[in-house]
């Protein structure tokens, strides 16, 4: 091996969780895609699937908290909630912990979509798992949740640098 092959040899934890974040990438996005392709029968884009299942999972929260929660900015998940209240997905009710901030939260008809979804989903992931083992999995999970952890400090509503 010469010495430009060694230099690039993932031979540290750190390359590895280069190849992570090299994977990452890719499989997100055709996640999305397969989204995008299924998601018909309800008419959900990603983002509004992402919304969905967000309050699915946590209940009523507010725009700022799904934006904190999933690295999105603020103003894209209040696009993603006009978007699905204009469909009567979603709909805000007062927040008593604070009168500025509606809660959103699903209606009879986001959660059968999101739970119809969510359903189609788990068929698929179902065929991709076969032979993995939880092992495998629980490793997978610790590993990303711990880099999702290490860059918890990010502000995802700062405008990115230009040049």
């Amino acid at each position: 091996m010469n010495e430009k092959d060694r230099n690039l040899a993932p031979n540290e934890p750190a390359d590895r969780l280069a190849e992570v974040f090299n994977l990452v990438g890719p499989l997100y996005r055709r996640a999305q895609r397969k989204v995008e392709q299924d998601a018909p029968v309800e008419g959900l884009s990603v983002g509004v699937r992402a919304v969905l299942n967000m309050l699915c999972e946590h209940g009523p929260m507010t725009v700022p908290q799904m934006g904190r929660a999933q690295a999105l900015s603020r103003q894209f998940v209040q696009r993603m909630i006009n978007d699905a209240a204009a469909r009567n997905l979603v709909e805000s009710v007062p927040n008593p912990a604070h009168k500025r901030s509606s809660l959103i939260r699903l209606t009879e008809e986001g959660r059968a979509a999101i739970i119809a979804v969510i359903d189609r989903e788990r068929a698929v992931l179902r065929q991709a798992g076969g032979d993995l083992s939880d092992t495998e999995i629980d490793t997978c999970i610790r590993v990303l949740s711990r880099l999702l952890r290490f860059l918890d400090h990010v502000d995802v509503d700062q405008e990115p640098l230009t040049e």
